[in-house]
């Protein structure tokens, strides 16, 4: 089981490395990444909160290390993974990751860019300067997980959760 969760995982890391490259909206010193949000919905439902925030550290480490990212994707992309996880455990219901991504990436990741931006970056932006872009971007990509999700029964694919019955 282990082993095809870190192969998933990698998988998600691969694509979202190299659609950072590709797939990216700049607004001002941030690159907001529909690919992200995609990838934190559909890691959240299939592997849950730890795998999920480990893959979104992993994207954003990585990008950042071959100058294709920012700093700000980490408070983003790692809250809302969290929070999709969270609410996806507890309810099992697609909607409500989507709806935990988009408030944890748009709202509470978009409030902490700021300090990031301000503190770490040097750089001169008001505190809800992030919220909107945050949004804008998560919103895209938590809908097309939302619809992968819908049309691919994805949880079925993997088998990976235990509530997936055989037959």
């Amino acid at each position: 089981m282990k082993t095809k969760k870190l192969t998933i995982s990698s998988l998600l890391i691969a694509i979202g490395v190299i659609a950072g490259n590709i797939i990216f909206i700049p607004v001002g010193v941030a690159k907001c990444f529909p690919v992200q949000a995609t990838i934190n919905v559909i890691s959240a439902v299939l592997l849950g909160p730890g795998y999920g925030v480990a893959i979104a550290f992993c994207i954003s480490l990585l990008r950042n290390i071959l100058g294709t990212g920012s700093l700000l994707a980490f408070p983003g992309s790692m809250i809302g993974v969290l929070l999709a996880g969270i609410l996806y455990k507890k309810t099992k219901m697609n909607l409500i990751a989507v709806v935990g991504e988009i408030f944890g990436t748009g709202i509470i990741g978009g409030l902490l860019a700021f300090p990031i931006a301000s503190i770490i970056m040097g750089k001169k932006v008001g505190a809800l300067f992030f919220v909107a872009p945050f949004l804008i971007s998560t919103i895209g990509g938590s809908l097309i997980a939302f619809f992968i999700l819908r049309v691919i029964d994805l949880k079925k694919f993997v088998n990976l959760n235990k509530e997936v019955k055989k037959g």
